[in-house]
């Protein structure tokens, strides 16, 4: 049988696929890979660096997801920093600076157009002390650089967003799937007959013309624009920045950010595994010098990311 080679783009079905082991039970010609589904993997030394920076400003408090505060920067990360507080949600980092008006509080605005529509919510509802230094990215346009696989299994949490429309110009076939692992199997099986099409597997969460409210909250507070990856590099159309209307809020704007010089970890691969070219485990530092618990790269910090799911569960 012709090999078919499937990239799942979200970094929540790779933990499911892998903690299922989802990959026995496909025909030997059918292959999974990883792609740039992880925010906080793609999220570029640079960005992350700046984002320290930010931490050494006086008086700032850095509101944020937990994933971020692990993740290396060139020599650090925000793990080293005692003004750093982990949220649960935007609107959390706007009530810590309602309640602290003599701070100014930093949301890290990290993430796809799934959580986009939240901090456009934060940024409407802030009061003056508010900013976001905003890394949030655009997916579909990233996934045109994507030419090693026959087909993608599309993102659930990203698709009840935007819906189908944005994934009709990549000119392969993809589907969107759901988070379990009988969602996932459906969605292959799906994705396996399929003729360039694009498909939703997932239709109790999401809708061909996905979320209008969410989409409109987007368009109102944020321009797209070019974006760096990280291992993809500069991605036309692929990212958010704050509108002019709203700049009083765009934490580069606001501050005198001087990060400090921005160099790769040797011997890292993580953007290698986000372009799907390389598994984890063929990085030299994988289960070496790099694991959970002493991260060298971002793949193997968040929840998302394609080294930690293939460390935890070494079989896959």
């Amino acid at each position: 049988m012709k090999p078919f080679t499937i990239m799942e783009v979200c970094g929540t079905h790779t933990h499911v696929i892998a903690k299922a082991g989802l990959k026995q039970l496909l025909p030997e010609n059918v292959r999974l890979i990883s792609g740039p589904g992880c925010p906080v993997c793609v999220t570029p030394n640079a960005a992350i660096d700046e984002m320290i920076a930010l931490a050494d400003i006086p008086n700032v408090i850095i509101a944020t997801f937990g994933d971020m505060v692990r993740v290396p920067g060139s020599t650090t990360s925000l793990q080293s920093k005692t003004n750093v507080v982990i949220v649960y949600s935007p609107m959390d980092a706007v009530e810590l600076a309602r309640n602290n008006p003599d701070k100014e509080i930093v949301f890290l605005g990290v993430g796809f157009e799934t959580t986009t529509p939240t901090t456009a919510v934060a940024i409407k509802n802030a009061p003056d002390n508010f900013s976001v230094y905003c890394a949030h990215k655009s997916m579909p346009n990233v996934l045109k650089l994507i030419n090693n696989v026959d087909g993608l299994l599309l993102p659930g949490h990203v698709s009840t967003i935007i819906g189908i429309e944005p994934y009709k110009s990549l000119g392969i076939p993809g589907v969107v799937a759901g988070f379990e692992p009988e969602d996932i199997m459906l969605a292959i099986d799906m994705l396996l007959k399929c003729d360039n099409e694009i498909k939703i597997a997932y239709t109790r969460g999401v809708k061909p013309e996905g979320n209008p409210t969410a989409l409109n909250l987007i368009e109102e507070v944020f321009d797209t624009c070019d974006s760096e990856w990280r291992g993809l590099g500069a991605v036309p159309y692929s990212g958010y920045k704050i509108k002019d209307k709203y700049s009083k809020y765009d934490a580069t704007k606001k501050f005198d950010i001087k990060p400090e010089p921005t160099h790769e970890h040797s011997g890292c691969k993580c953007g290698e595994v986000l372009k799907g070219v390389l598994e984890p485990e063929n990085c030299p530092l994988f289960a070496k010098k790099c694991s959970p618990a002493n991260p060298i790269g971002p793949c193997m910090v968040s929840h998302e990311g394609s080294c930690s799911a293939h460390y935890q569960n070494p079989k896959i």
